[in-house]
């Protein structure tokens, strides 16, 4: 029974690599396209992937400078309350 396993989990990629000589020039063909629409989403995506990088780069160094503005405006705003008081 055992032996039995083994031979068919041997066979299935034998079966598998049989079925894919026999494809006809259609089925070729759109494994091909398919293939290189894969290639395509996997380019698109890696563009992505470099926007949004950018973008949360931008974003950090957008919120320094607003947290350095804040700071600022504090320091002069403590600094005007100083002037003011007796």
């Amino acid at each position: 029974m055992r032996i039995m396993q083994i031979l068919s989990i041997a066979a299935l990629p034998l079966v598998g690599l049989g079925a894919c000589t026999g494809l006809s020039d259609q089925d070729r063909a759109m494994i091909a396209s398919a293939s290189q629409n894969a290639q395509q989403a996997k380019d698109t995506a890696q563009q992505a992937l470099a926007a949004a990088q950018a973008a949360q780069s931008s974003a950090a160094q957008a919120a320094k400078d607003a947290q350095a503005a804040n700071e600022k405006a504090d320091r002069i705003f403590q600094r005007s309350l100083r002037k003011t008081s007796p």
